[in-house]
C-alpha cells in the first residue's frame, strides 16, 4: 500500500545473500550489535561533520546491504544534509527513531528463521 513504511524487505535481503538465510540472519544479528548509530550521534553532538559523514555513509551501506529500506532512506537524507554542511537535529532524531523501530522488525525476521 502506498505510504506504508517498510523497515526490512526480507525477500530483497535474501536475494542479496543468494537466498542464504543463515548468512542473512548472521548479518542481521551483527547489525543489531553495531554501534555506528552511536558514532553518528556522538559526532553529530560534537559538531564533527567529517566523522558524522563517514559514520552516516557506513550506516547507509549497512542498511542498503541488509535491505533495511526506511533506515536507508533516512540515513541517505542525513548524509546528503551533512555533505551540504547542514546539521539537522530533526533528521538525526528521525534516523534514531527509524533505527529503533527497525530493530524489532529485525528480531521478527531472525526469530522466524531459527
Amino acid at each position: 500500500m502506498p505510504g506504508d513504511i517498510i523497515y526490512i524487505n526480507v525477500e530483497e535481503g535474501l536475494n542479496r545473500m543468494m537466498k542464504n538465510i543463515v548468512l542473512f540472519n548472521k548479518l542481521l544479528v551483527k547489525f543489531k550489535n553495531d554501534k555506528t548509530i552511536d558514532d553518528i550521534e556522538s559526532a553529530f553532538a560534537g559538531g564533527d561533520a567529517e566523522k558524522a559523514k563517514v559514520a552516516a555513509h557506513t550506516l547507509k551501506g549497512l542498511a542498503a546491504n541488509l535491505s533495511l529500506i526506511e533506515l536507508y532512506k533516512q540515513v541517505l537524507e542525513l548524509e546528503t544534509q551533512l555533505k551540504a554542511g547542514t546539521f539537522n537535529n530533526d533528521q538525526m532524531a528521525l534516523v534514531r527513531t527509524t533505527f529503533d523501530k527497525t530493530l524489532p522488525e529485525i528480531d521478527k525476521v531472525i526469530n522466524s528463521y531459527v
